[in-house]
C-alpha cells in the first residue's frame, strides 16, 4: 500500500508542476517558486515515506527556496 501512496503523491506533484509551469504569464520568480514547491513536495514525500505532513513541509520549504533563488 505504501508503494501506491508514493506513486500517487509523485504523480500528483508532477501533474501540479506541469499545470503550474504551463502558465506563460508568470514571472520568473513565480515559476521558481512553483518549481521549488513541486520538487520540495516530492522530496518531502520520499524522505518521509509518503507522509502528508512531510509532503506539505517539503513543498513549503521548496517554495521558499525557489522564491529566493536569483534574488
Amino acid at each position: 500500500m505504501k508503494t501506491i501512496q508514493k506513486v500517487a503523491m509523485t504523480s500528483i506533484a508532477i501533474l501540479a508542476f506541469s499545470a503550474v509551469t504551463g502558465c506563460s504569464n508568470m514571472s520568473q520568480r513565480d515559476k521558481n517558486t512553483a518549481i521549488g514547491a513541486g520538487v520540495g513536495a516530492v522530496g518531502g514525500a520520499v524522505l518521509t515515506g509518503g507522509s502528508g505532513i512531510g509532503t506539505a513541509g517539503g513543498a513549503a520549504v521548496g517554495g521558499v527556496i525557489g522564491n529566493q533563488v536569483g534574488r
